[in-house]
C-alpha cells in the first residue's frame, strides 16, 4: 500500500513547482484531481467531481461500470468550503492509495472504533493524505515560525489552507513542541482533545473515547458560546490535569465555532515539564477529524 503522507508530500512538491506563492493555497483539490489523474493514470481518470444526494455518507469514490473512469461525490449537505475541500481530499487520497483494493469508497462518520482493522487501516491513510496535502509541514511550521499561540494565529492558518479552524488546530497539535491540548466542548462536556507530542510524553491529555470528561467550572470553554469574540485567559492547571503541580498555570485561548453543531474550540497551553514516558492511547491515534465530526453531531 502506498504511503500516504510520501504521496502527499510529493504532490505539495508538484504545486509548489508549477504555482505562484499567491496560488498555491488554498488547494484547488478538485482541479487537482481532474487533473493529476488525466495527466498520470489516463487509462482510468477521475472525470467528474459534483454534489450528490447520498443519504448518511459524506463522501464517496466510484469506479464507472466499464473500470476505466472514476468520480468524486460529496453530501449536498455540505455547506462548509473548508469541510468540502477536506472530503474532496479525503477521496482523492483513496483514488490515488486504494484503488486497486475495491471500485467503490462510501465515507461516513461511523465511529473508527467500529470498523474492523483494513477498513480503519485505509479510513486513517486517507485522512491522513488530506491533512498533508491541504496543510504540507514544510509551510505550516514557516506560518507558526516564532509566533506564541493564539487564536489570531489559529485563524490565519485555517483562511490559509481553506480548512475549518478545527482541522487547523489538529495539524498544529501535531507538530507544536509546547505542551499544548487542543479541546473541543460542548454542553459543559469535552467532546474531543488531541495532545501535542510533549504534553502527551508529560502525561497531559484528555482520554474522553474512555470517560466523560467535564469542563473545569472556571474554565472560559464553559463561558465562551455565550460570545463570538476570542478569549484568552488561565486557571489553575490542575483543574484540568490533576496531576499538574499546584501553583502551575495553564493558559486557554478559546475560539466559539458557529454553524449547525455549534462548540467551543480551546487551545490549552501548559508550561514545560519533564516527560513521563507514558503507554500510548489508542484514541490518539486516529485521523484528524471523523471522529470530532461524529460526536459534534450526536
Amino acid at each position: 500500500m502506498k504511503k500516504p503522507m510520501v504521496e502527499a508530500n510529493r504532490l505539495s512538491k508538484l504545486l509548489n513547482h508549477v504555482l505562484a506563492d499567491a496560488e498555491r493555497f488554498p488547494v484547488d483539490v478538485q482541479s487537482l484531481a481532474l487533473e493529476y489523474s488525466a495527466q498520470c493514470f489516463p487509462e482510468e481518470p477521475i472525470v467528474k467531481i459534483e454534489e450528490v444526494d447520498i443519504c448518511g455518507f459524506e463522501g464517496v469514490l466510484t469506479r464507472h461500470p466499464t473500470k476505466s473512469k472514476w468520480k468524486i461525490g460529496y453530501h449536498n449537505n455540505l455547506r462548509s468550503e473548508g469541510r468540502i475541500r477536506f472530503t474532496l481530499a479525503h477521496e482523492f487520497g483513496h483514488y490515488l492509495l486504494h484503488r486497486a483494493l475495491k471500485s467503490s469508497f462510501e465515507c461516513t462518520q461511523q465511529d473508527m472504533h467500529q470498523w474492523d482493522g483494513s477498513e480503519q487501516e485505509i479510513e486513517v491513510a486517507a485522512d491522513t493524505f488530506a491533512s498533508y496535502l491541504l496543510m504540507p509541514l514544510d509551510d505550516f511550521r514557516l506560518q507558526l515560525g516564532t509566533q506564541p499561540i493564539s487564536i489570531d494565529l489559529l485563524m490565519h492558518l485555517s483562511s490559509r489552507y481553506g480548512v475549518s479552524p478545527m482541522a487547523a488546530a489538529l495539524k498544529w497539535a501535531e507538530i507544536e513542541r509546547k505542551r499544548m491540548v487542543v479541546v473541543a466542548a460542548r454542553d459543559g462536556f469535552v467532546l474531543w482533545a488531541k495532545s501535542s507530542p510533549s504534553a502527551f510524553r508529560s502525561g497531559v491529555y484528555l482520554a474522553s473515547r474512555k470517560q466523560r470528561i467535564e469542563v473545569p467550572a472556571r474554565s472560559l470553554l464553559n463561558e465562551a458560546l455565550a460570545s463570538d469574540e476570542a478569549r484568552t485567559g488561565t486557571l489553575p492547571a490542575n483543574r484540568w490535569f490533576a496531576r499538574e503541580p499546584a501553583g502551575m498555570m495553564i493558559t486557554e485561548h478559546v475560539h466559539v465555532c458557529r454553524g449547525y453543531y455549534p462548540y467551543v474550540l480551546g487551545l490549552l497551553v501548559l508550561p514545560d515539564a519533564a516527560p513521563r514516558w507514558e503507554e500510548p492511547d489508542g484514541e490518539l491515534l486516529v485521523p484528524v477529524h471523523r471522529v470530532l465530526l461524529e460526536r459534534l453531531q450526536t
